[in-house]
């Protein structure tokens, strides 16, 4: 019987990848989108070509009765979730004196509260499985914090707390929690960079090249299916901070 991965913030850049990963490893794949319903289209169809057995969900993962459906409609469907990949998120860029408390907390809702939800619906099931894993995604920036991105920071500092924690208590059930925090990827979220930015940047990482969506979703894959670590935060930055 196959593994079941399901990502949310599934259907671009790391999410993507993510599945497109799995997916060669022989997973069902569950995708979770909340706007970008094409995106999802094209991603399901590539991997079904492929042989993969896709399914979607547009949902907003910081919406506790929507995610036990998703959660819900997977197990039904599948038998059971084994790897639950915490994706979804936003990014600010703003002077923190100008950052609003609606601002705050929607970063907040997107970044942390969404793996919070996801992560409690997935447990009990998990739990009754006789394991799993969970892989969260934060930022270099959760680990370092980043000027005029204070509330992106501050959440994705929040993903390894919850990580380091929720290891510790959910290591009695063989579950098993890991993170990955990227470097400057080259994505969506990233795509609004001007050019003097992007060389800047670059020229702050030894390894000279921004991450591809893939060197993410390699180390995603890594934690999903390396038995003996949990609670564990693994950097994929390049090199930048080091």
């Amino acid at each position: 019987m196959n593994k079941t991965v399901f990502i949310t913030g599934g259907a671009k850049g790391i999410g993507a990848a993510c599945a497109e990963e799995f997916a060669k490893k022989g997973y069902n794949v569950a995708v979770n989108y909340r706007s970008s319903r094409e995106k999802a289209e094209a991603l399901e169809k590539k991997l079904k070509e492929k042989g993969t057995d896709v399914t979607l969900f547009c949902g907003d993962c910081s919406d506790e009765k929507r995610v036990s459906e998703m959660i819900a409609a997977t197990e039904k469907k599948y038998g059971k979730i084994d790897v639950l990949v915490n994706n979804a998120g936003v990014s600010l860029i703003k002077l923190f004196t100008e950052t609003t408390e609606s601002e705050w907390d929607f970063v907040f809702s997107n970044n942390l509260k969404s793996a919070f939800l996801c992560s409690k619906a997935v447990c009990r099931g998990m739990i009754n499985a006789g394991g799993g894993t969970i892989v969260n995604i934060s930022s270099m920036w959760g680990v370092c914090g980043a000027s005029c991105e204070v509330a992106y920071s501050a959440s994705k500092a929040g993903m390894i707390g919850l990580t380091k924690a929720l290891a510790k208590e959910l290591s009695l059930s063989n579950i098993r929690v890991n993170c990955v925090c990227p470097g400057v990827t080259d994505t969506d979220m990233n795509a609004s960079l001007d050019e003097e930015t992007v060389k800047e940047l670059i020229g702050q990482i030894p390894l000279s090249r921004f991450a591809a969506p893939e060197d993410i979703a390699k180390a995603v894959l890594f934690f999903a299916e390396t038995e003996y670590i949990t609670g564990q935060i693994l950097t994929v930055d390049g090199g930048m901070t080091v």
